[in-house]
């Protein structure tokens, strides 16, 4: 019973170490490339204008632009409010006194490219998108294709349905 036991554990450590071996050569035929590239920054400012409705304590309301009344609550007692060009705290703030903000947001888009290569021969293909090839350690590895890729030998666009067995 000891030596069965001995046995399966010692083909489950060869058959590990076969498949990581496998894994291992399979990983370095598949080249990853990402670039990224950034557009044009672009610029946004919005103005927001209000007058205070009313204070009480830390709570602030005010009637904005378009006449909805917002609720401020809980307002840092070190927060600084412009008003009519200089800085003023909350328990300062008057009914009636006009408010006005200018938030100014940038967005930089950024295009972020993955590129996977993998170096093998066609073995089988099921379309649209399962290639399975056959890799340079006779390994088959199955893979996912991308709606259109390039065929390095012809220089053709070509899909995984329009790919041929080696």
């Amino acid at each position: 019973m000891k030596s069965s036991w001995k046995t399966s554990l010692g083909r489950l450590i060869v058959a590990t170490g076969i498949f990581l071996a496998f894994t291992i050569a399979t990983r370095a035929q598949v080249k990853t490339t990402t670039s990224t590239t950034e557009g044009t920054s672009t610029k946004e400012f919005k103005v927001d204008r209000a007058v205070v409705e009313h204070v009480s304590g830390n709570d602030v309301w005010v009637k904005m632009e378009d006449g909805q009344v917002r609720h401020i609550g809980h307002v840092a007692e070190n927060a600084r409010i412009s008003v009519d060009g200089r800085e003023v705290g909350v328990h300062e703030l008057k009914p009636g006194m006009k408010l006005e903000r200018t938030i100014a947001t940038t967005t930089t888009p950024r295009t972020v490219t993955t590129v996977q290569t993998v170096t093998g021969k066609v073995w089988h293909v099921t379309p649209p998108k399962t290639v399975i090839l056959t890799m340079e350690t006779e390994r088959i590895s199955s893979s996912q294709c991308p709606m259109v890729r390039y065929s390095r030998l012809t220089e053709k666009k070509r899909t995984c349905g329009t790919s041929r067995r080696a």
